[in-house]
């Protein structure tokens, strides 16, 4: 690698990339200038006059994820300097950086990291034919022969692959479909969040660089919506050098690259990020100093701005007027002919996947909540509440629950408007409305728990809870049908402007932009930081389609497929002091309903930091292809490797069910249930396999890894019944009493079915970590009763109530089956959820460094590794 860029990145050609970087960043830095006095006037002018938009009547969190980690894993990385591929730990924290380890044990001790992914402008592939697809037309004239080998081959048939159209890319595999599906969702999600890396809490700089980004494309010639807008203010800046300055080094360098078809896509992809290295530093550098000035001189120009406010608002009328008598005679012909007869075709094609959308975040969230409340009927009371609500206090930011959400916007499909309103693609859109989903989910769930919180101290008795629990999911679901319809409706219309403003911008270009210059002696000298021209046009341009827009989306308000409320519709107070109680300190449920916990050590808070998302695999095995690129069999070995059988995977679930269902009938002996629990998942639910090993029994539990806590629960005896009866609006059904002998498994695949005959059922999506030890008392078998292995007793989840619909609390009561009594015998500990073997360094052949002081890094900065240093932009 290092010839490559020391042969095609001589000093001369890093000193011209130098010079034209700093060319574009100063060009940008007069446009930011601008911006920046002028969005300091509308802040302050915002701020004095106020707004009169409608209040949300749903609570917003502050700090969403805080202290915990959204994700953490086992995948298989390929490192290109070696050509191997090796099993990495990756950590997903709450500012969805990816930060991969050597293993498990090298988090645990607090070891630097290898990799640091800021994963903004990615795309996640999720076969490699993709993937060679976009390789082959990043480099023109290159393209491989058929047959030949391709630049990646992947060991297994499921790989994830993170592409970017200037910096490195980053290859994973995974060993079943899936593990595949679930981290293409956390990568997803990860994307989705980094892509919206400037914070709209900046009133004043997050504005000034948004229109300094769109007034310096236009001034080249380019309209429409731009793909790279996506991460922080310096990775936006990196992608607008490259822009501009790729094309002019691919066709230098192109021709020069040397070798095979794949050495040169290969080289092409080292060289092109390495220059996005450089220009990334670069623009960091002058970007800080630019923001500096500009912080600089805030306080003399906020103050100019307070002083003089009447006459600026009065001479930007002034020019306003003169603007609008001269374009808009011509802006309302354009809009008539160009613009008018398609806003209506627009506005369905967004409106159709984001109201879908929308309503499975109202349909996921009734469900959670009425799963968690039939659970607590059938399970416990306030403990099971704790335990239930620090789940679901944290379900937006789950990648996999929230994906049947996001995955009805991927059905916006633009057609033939896309090219007509030079719309370059619709990820713009589809990537807003998730966020706004998201956000939704997580206003509605910290409402829920903020209301659900404060009611505890009034009711007694789980029936109570359970009615108060109904009572403020409908009253919540209310506030979300008002909050979903207002952050829709304000969507589509800036989608809609989105498309359109550019557009008319582009046809008005040849007859109106070069007269606006006389204009500029209209603004008097002091006021010329806070009025531009260009800004004023473009307001005028937006005042001509405004009034058509508006219109549609008002009609398409009283469409009743789409759920919106009309604009007359405005809910003024209707929970006074609700926003009250949103301004008190976050909830910790464990901390306040489940005890104390003793204090831990600094090394222990970190393993048993709290994770949104449950573990898929978390054994650190080798990867049966783990070997260099150019062969899959090391040439030593007499015979290629059986491909390890991932464990949880729903063939040996299969056939684990049917030998334990058989040893429980030939085996009614007692055994010691070691340490065998394997987890999938399917659309969000858990299946939990418990494997019996012989051990003796006698002997003392182990220990499992670090989770969330310790202690150890028993399953407490229900009274004797002749059968379970469990009744859930209309639906009942009755189940025989079984007879399971001792170490047969259970398998649970709701979270809502209460234990039958004895036997323990493992509830919740998501596996429970820590050093908790579950306990089951066997059940004593019933004479004649044969019940086939994994029946259920199945409780009916009533329907979601229609929106916006008066339910009255209380008046649906609902029924729990009664567990069978079981005999007394003798206890058979069960080993802790989500417990593997961890491979030593000697089975993985891999080196593991001493253990150093350090901390966890933030995911902004370069680490240095044997693979070469990765920074994170």
């Amino acid at each position: 690698m290092g010839d490559v860029l020391s042969s095609h990145l001589d000093e001369g050609r890093r000193q011209h990339i130098a010079e034209k970087t700093g060319k574009v960043l100063g060009e940008f830095s007069r446009c930011y200038r601008e911006q920046y006095g002028v969005a300091l006037f509308n802040s302050v002018r915002y701020e004095i006059e106020g707004n009169g938009g409608p209040q949300a009547q749903l609570l917003h969190r502050k700090v969403p994820l805080e202290d915990h980690v959204i994700y953490s894993g086992n995948l298989f990385q390929y490192i290109e300097e070696n050509k191997k591929w090796r099993n990495r730990f990756c950590v997903v924290p709450h500012n969805y950086g990816l930060v991969l380890y050597e293993n498990k044990l090298a988090y645990e001790r607090e070891l630097p990291p290898r990799v640091l992914i800021n994963s903004a402008g990615y795309k996640v592939l999720t076969s490699v034919e993709q993937y060679l697809e976009l390789v082959n037309s990043s480099l023109p004239g290159v393209t491989p022969k058929s047959g030949n080998t391709p630049i990646l081959k992947c060991p297994t048939d499921f790989p994830l692959i993170l592409w970017h159209p200037y910096a490195r890319h980053y290859y994973f595999c995974l060993m079943t479909g899936k593990e595949q599906e679930k981290w293409g969702a956390v990568f997803q999600d990860c994307v989705r969040h980094c892509n919206n890396g400037i914070s709209e809490d900046s009133k004043v700089e997050a504005p000034a660089f948004t229109d300094a980004v769109r007034m310096y494309r236009q001034s080249k010639e380019q309209y429409g919506t731009w793909d790279m807008l996506c991460g922080n203010q310096t990775q936006v800046l990196s992608n607008l050098v490259m822009e501009e300055l790729l094309p002019e080094l691919r066709s230098a360098i192109g021709p020069r690259l040397k070798g095979k078809a794949q050495e040169r896509q290969r080289a092409w992809i080292q060289i092109s990020d390495a220059i996005y290295r450089m220009v990334y530093e670069q623009t960091k550098a002058q970007y800080d100093a630019m923001v500096a000035k500009c912080e600089l001189e805030r306080p003399q120009m906020e103050s100019s701005i307070r002083t003089d406010m009447d006459q600026i608002i009065t001479s930007k009328e002034h020019l306003a007027s003169k603007i609008r008598a001269f374009v808009l005679p011509k802006a309302e012909i354009c809009v008539r002919n160009h613009v008018q007869p398609y806003i209506s075709s627009i506005l369905e094609a967004l409106m159709t996947p984001t109201s879908q959308g929308f309503a499975e975040v109202r349909e996921v969230f009734f469900k959670e909540v009425t799963d968690m409340n039939m659970n607590i009927i059938n399970e416990g009371g306030l403990e099971k509440l704790v335990e239930y609500m620090e789940k679901l206090s944290h379900l937006a930011f789950h990648p996999v629950k929230m994906q049947s959400c996001y995955e009805k916007m991927e059905q916006l499909k633009l057609e033939g408007l896309q090219q007509r309103f030079d719309v370059s693609s619709t990820s713009v859109f589809k990537q807003r409305a998730q966020i706004h989903m998201r956000q939704q989910m997580d206003d509605a769930l910290y409402t829920f728990e903020t209301l659900l919180h404060q009611e505890l101290g009034k009711v007694q008795g789980k029936d109570e809870l359970c009615k108060s629990i109904q009572r403020i999911l409908e009253r919540v679901l209310k506030k979300y049908d008002y909050d979903s319809s207002t952050v829709r409706k304000k969507f589509f219309r800036e989608a809609l402007l989105q498309i359109t403003i550019p557009f008319l911008l582009k046809k008005l270009a040849p007859t109106c932009k070069a007269e606006l210059a006389k204009f500029q002696e209209l603004i008097f000298e002091d006021f010329a930081s806070f009025i531009l021209v260009e800004n004023t046009y473009e307001e005028v341009v937006l005042q001509s389609v405004m009034k058509d827009i508006m219109q549609a989306v008002k009609e398409a308000a009283v469409q009743r497929k789409h759920n919106l409320y009309r604009d007359s519709m405005v809910m003024h107070n209707s929970d006074p002091n609700l926003h009250l109680l949103g301004e008190g300190s976050p909830i910790d449920w464990g901390e306040e309903h489940g005890g104390q916990p003793e204090a831990e050590p600094a090394s222990d808070k970190r393993r048993r930091a709290k994770q949104v998302v449950s573990v898929i695999q978390d054994d650190e095995g080798a990867l049966p292809y783990e070997m260099g690129a150019e062969m899959l069999m090391s040439p030593s070995s007499p015979e290629p490797p059986e491909p390890r059988v991932p464990p949880g995977s729903p063939d040996v679930v299969a056939e684990i069910r049917e030998a334990l269902a058989k040893e429980s009938i030939e085996e009614p002996t007692e055994e010691r249930l070691m340490n065998g629990t394997h987890s999938t998942r399917d659309s969000g639910a858990t299946k939990e396999v418990v494997v019996a090993e012989g051990a003796a029994a006698g002997d003392a539990p182990t220990k499992g890894p670090a989770g969330d806590g310790g202690g150890v629960r028993r399953a407490a005896p229900a009274p004797p019944a002749p059968r379970a009866e469990s009744t859930a609006g209309d639906e009942v059904q009755h189940a025989m009493p079984a007879s399971p002998a001792a170490g047969a498994k259970v398998l649970s695949q709701d979270g809502l079915h209460p234990p039958v005959s004895g036997a323990e059922v493992t509830s919740g999506d998501e596996i429970p970590s820590g050093d908790k030890m579950h306990r089951a008392t066997a059940p004593s078998p019933a004479p004649r009763a044969e019940v086939p292995p994994g029946d259920k007793v199945h409780h009916g989840v009533p329907a979601s109530p229609a929106p916006r619909a008066e339910v009255p609390p209380g008046d649906d009561k609902v029924h729990h089956a009664t567990p069978a009594s079981p005999a007394p015998r003798a206890e058979v500990p069960l080993p802790p959820a989500g417990t593997c073997h961890q491979r030593s360094d000697k089975e993985t052949g891999e080196e593991v460094a001493l253990p150093a002081e350090c901390s966890l890094p933030q995911p902004t900065g370069t680490t240095e590794s044997i693979e070469g240093m990765q920074t994170e932009f």
